[in-house]
């Protein structure tokens, strides 16, 4: 899986090749910055918050009493639902929606990194390249795929904070990071790059080239010379003439490239 992700600042001599999967997001507060071996957990879960539903009723209390007993009611489904992903035996949590302060605050008491908000896209990569499920129940811990990796660390780009995962389980992640000096020229580049990998792509797909600058033009001219040659009367002539249009065309090629 190739990575691209574009970083403005700098010039695009900056731009370079990562060997490592790129996220632009980072690290959750208090929580490490680097994990080694890491088992990763890719999740798609609501870690906003987990309120008690109660529809079509109202609650009236006596007191802050009640109040704080119904405010612990929520943190402790919310604890259990962390505990479930603990249950794991994670060093990292990675999720597509966000992660609020308190289940945040549990991962870092418990020592795990915790990456929110990641992107429909970055979540499906990411998941790709670790070999892990992009789970949203957590009670059966023997249910869930795991994701691997060698090394997670927090990296910056262009004075972004990013999160850099190494030695992916695949072996087939990597990034290229795109620098410039405008979004404009940004989207560019990143449409060259995506073009140029897609010829890559079909050509490992099927190795067959096929020459540009008009040298398939030039070769049906030379047929169709062979076949005026062996033609007789008048046809000849008109065979000859589309000849000299077809080789027309590698010269307007030139032409339009300022080529002599």
């Amino acid at each position: 899986a190739i990575q691209i992700i574009k970083v403005a600042g700098g010039t695009m001599k900056d731009s370079f090749l990562d060997e490592g999967f790129i996220l632009q997001k980072s690290i959750g507060v208090g929580q490490p910055k680097v994990v080694e071996d890491a088992k990763i957990l890719v999740a798609n879960t609501p870690m906003d918050t987990d309120k008690i539903k109660i529809y079509g009723a109202r609650v009236r209390v006596e007191g802050l009493a009640a109040v704080a007993a119904i405010e612990e009611a929520e943190k402790a489904k919310m604890r259990g639902k962390v505990e479930s992903i603990l249950a794991h035996g994670i060093n990292c949590f990675t999720n597509r929606q966000l992660i609020y302060n308190y289940p945040e605050q549990l991962f870092a008491d418990a020592g795990v990194m915790a990456i929110e908000h990641a992107d429909f896209d970055g979540t499906e990569r990411l998941a790709l390249v670790t070999g892990a499920e992009i789970a949203s129940t957590f009670e059966d811990a023997g249910a869930v795929r795991l994701g691997r990796c060698k090394r997670i660390e927090e990296i910056a780009i262009g004075g972004q904070k990013m999160i850099r995962f190494s030695g992916c389980a695949l072996n087939e992640a990597c990034t290229v990071v795109l620098r410039g000096a405008s979004t404009h020229l940004l989207d560019e580049a990143e449409r060259s790059l995506h073009d140029a990998l897609c010829v890559l792509t079909q050509t490992v797909k099927a190795p067959r080239v096929l020459l540009g600058g008009g040298w398939p033009e030039l070769q049906a001219s030379l047929a169709v010379d062979e076949l005026a040659a062996r033609t007789p009367g008048k046809r000849s002539l008109a065979a000859a003439a589309y000849a000299r249009a077809l080789r027309g065309i590698p010269a307007t090629i030139a032409n339009n490239a300022g080529l002599d």
